[in-house]
């Protein structure tokens, strides 16, 4: 009668005496067997529970009594054998060992991206964080990293596929056994030279004496080969090229054709885009950089010497960039739709040129740096750039642009603008020219500036009074100490 009315009647003695935990070791038929008669054992209990209930439901009906309680159904008494049963079959049966990577999310902006290389093969060895895979995206490379360890089982992509968010990439067996290769010394090592052939020995004799006997079948006549060019058969005898041969300018001239990266792609759409949108326009000015230079000169080493960091122009110039652009904002703004959108932090981006083109990673909050600050950023920007370790959050973000082609010896070029920023400041080279000072002709360190600005937003006063603060702070850097 207990088994009448218990919502959940026990079955410990079914569970107990029949389950099994994991077989790790175990071999696989015996954990087949088993699972087997677990099925057949859950199997059989359900049954007798569901008849005990369909009897149980029949004496209720003819017993007043047993009529009046709650009754447990078939289903009510069969369904937590059930459950005990899964829940055994689950701890039984092995994991799935094998995993598979998907391409990470690289950008709120970039979906697909082309894979560089695989840092592994499959059947190597793999760690967990290793870096398995490198994609190149529109801005940076983008190293992929294993969640697993293990061993790599395959590739989804070869190098040069374009591979898309969300799809698989490779998969790891958490459980497997790296394959031993051979060395690389070993593998390039070349094979000997064809030795001459061997004297045959006494039982190989009779034998190569009967093929010599036998005559070789007749060979099929092949045509002559075509009498060569005169100029080929110059170039054959004289070691001259092809194209040498053949060219009128008696040089050679070959052509090639390279890929192009997908950084150098997004640059060019961003130039043209830059070019077809924006009404852009240049104004320059020329700064005297004598004072900035006796500064440097002056205190550049007592700044190595505590900082442990050079003295540069660059800080200056970003800093004056910086606190003009407070004071105007429309320089520091942008046109978004319909809308005019003013910042009220600044954000510049320093261009440094790579190995795969023009990158613009981003010094955030300058207004609130110091010279220390803006030259450490500026050295660990230039560094991670050019050895591809940017961040894809460090490209992004900048409200102005900083380019210095002045390292390179310009001495004065027109900057295009960096979308979707509304302006772009151009540095050059620093050359000795005359100047007229107080009415006197002095010869001075000069640099040309260029502001190429949108012209939509930012009215040509407002250009020309944004690069005449930098230049009076450049000339004085004085002006910094008092905000002037």
């Amino acid at each position: 009668r207990r088994v009448y009315y218990d919502a959940e009647p026990r079955a410990d003695n079914l569970t107990t005496t029949r389950s099994f935990g994991p077989t790790t070791g175990r071999p696989l038929f015996f954990r087949i067997f088993k699972m087997s008669r677990l099925l057949r054992a859950s199997a059989s209990a359900a049954a007798v529970h569901m008849r005990r209930a369909t009897v149980g439901t029949r004496r209720a009906r003819a017993s007043p009594i047993l009529r009046a309680r709650p009754q447990a159904n078939s289903f009510h008494l069969a369904l937590p054998v059930l459950h005990s049963r899964i829940r055994s079959l689950h701890a039984g049966l092995p994991a799935f060992e094998v995993k598979v990577v998907k391409t990470p999310q690289m950008a709120d902006s970039i979906t697909e991206g082309e894979l560089a290389r695989w840092e592994k093969a499959v059947g190597d060895a793999v760690a967990v964080d290793e870096v398995v895979a490198v994609i190149e995206t529109d801005k940076v490379d983008i190293e992929i990293n294993s969640p697993y360890g293990g061993v790599i089982s395959a590739l989804h992509a070869e190098p040069g596929d374009t591979v898309t968010t969300g799809n698989d990439l490779f998969e790891v067996d958490t459980e497997g056994v790296a394959v031993e290769r051979e060395p690389a010394a070993a593998a390039a090592e070349p094979e000997p030279a064809a030795a001459a052939p061997a004297e045959p020995t006494p039982a190989a004799a009779p034998a190569a004496a009967k093929q010599a006997a036998t005559p070789p079948p007749p060979k099929a006549a092949t045509p002559p080969p075509p009498k060569a060019a005169p100029a080929a058969a110059a170039a054959a005898a004289g070691g001259a090229t092809m194209a040498e041969a053949f060219s009128p300018f008696g040089g050679p001239r070959e052509e090639r054709r390279v890929k192009m990266p997908r950084i150098r792609q997004r640059i060019a759409e961003r130039l043209k885009e830059s070019q077809n949108e924006y009404a852009m326009l240049t104004t320059f000015n020329e700064v005297d950089m004598s004072a900035l230079q006796e500064m440097r000169t002056k205190y550049k080493d007592d700044f190595l010497k505590k900082h442990n960091c050079k003295l540069g122009f660059m800080s200056a110039f970003v800093k004056a960039s910086a606190e003009a652009l407070v004071n105007a904002p429309n320089v520091n703004a942008v046109i978004d739709g319909k809308d005019f959108l003013y910042r009220d932090y600044v954000d510049i981006s320093v261009a440094v040129a790579t190995p795969k083109g023009l990158v613009v990673p981003v010094l955030h909050n300058v207004e609130a740096m110091s010279f220390l600050d803006i030259e450490r950023g500026i050295a660990d920007l230039g560094n991670r750039a050019r050895s591809g370790d940017l961040a894809m959050e460090e490209m992004t973000g900048g409200t102005f642009t900083i380019s210095n082609g002045g390292v390179y010896g310009s001495l004065m070029g027109t900057p295009i603008l960096n979308p979707p920023q509304s302006a772009i400041l151009g540095m050059h080279g620093i050359f000795d020219r005359p100047v007229a000072i107080n009415g006197e002709v002095k010869v001075r360190p000069m640099m040309y500036v260029a502001l190429t600005y949108d012209h939509r937003i930012i009215d040509g006063r407002d250009a020309v009074m944004f690069l005449r603060h930098v230049k009076d702070i450049i000339e004085d850097p004085r002006r910094l100490l008092l905000n002037l």
